[in-house]
């Protein structure tokens, strides 16, 4: 898959070490950045790639992961979660079809990170499973005029 991460720059090590952690799983990484304070601005590129399917999921990182789902979750055709447990990370996917995950550097350790995103990527989302018309129902709202 093609993977791509954005932070803000608190969290910029913590990035690093999972895109070098997700490489090592085979995938192929990009970075858009964690230079900008205004974290929102780094989300929403990533959020706007991976909605226009130039990757195939996002990764974001801040402090808390919090703010970077907000950001993220404003772009059309994203669907962006924060998660803190493997449970998550599974469902994120399995039962939302989220498209991103975002995640706080200063809320978990770096192994944890790794064992989410591990679990995130290792999952893909059944189109016959009973979430199906409740994401629907999301697609559908974001499409009303």
């Amino acid at each position: 898959m093609k993977i791509v991460f954005g932070c803000d720059p608190n969290a910029t090590e913590f990035k690093l070490q999972l895109m070098e952690y997700v490489k090592g799983l085979g995938h192929e990484v990009a970075d858009l950045g964690s230079d900008d304070p205004i974290y929102a601005n780094t989300a929403i590129e990533v959020a706007k790639a991976v909605a226009a399917k130039e990757y195939d999921r996002g990764i974001i990182v801040c402090g808390t992961g919090i703010g970077v789902s907000i950001a993220a979750n404003k772009v059309k055709g994203a669907y962006a979660a924060c998660i803190h447990d493997v449970y998550q990370a599974q469902r994120a996917q399995l039962s939302n079809h989220a498209n991103i995950i975002t995640m706080g550097s200063q809320v978990i350790g770096i192994e944890l990170a790794k064992q989410l995103v591990k679990e995130y990527l290792s999952v893909e989302w059944d189109p016959n499973c009973r979430s199906v018309a409740k994401v629907q129902r999301i697609i559908d709202f974001e499409n009303e005029e």
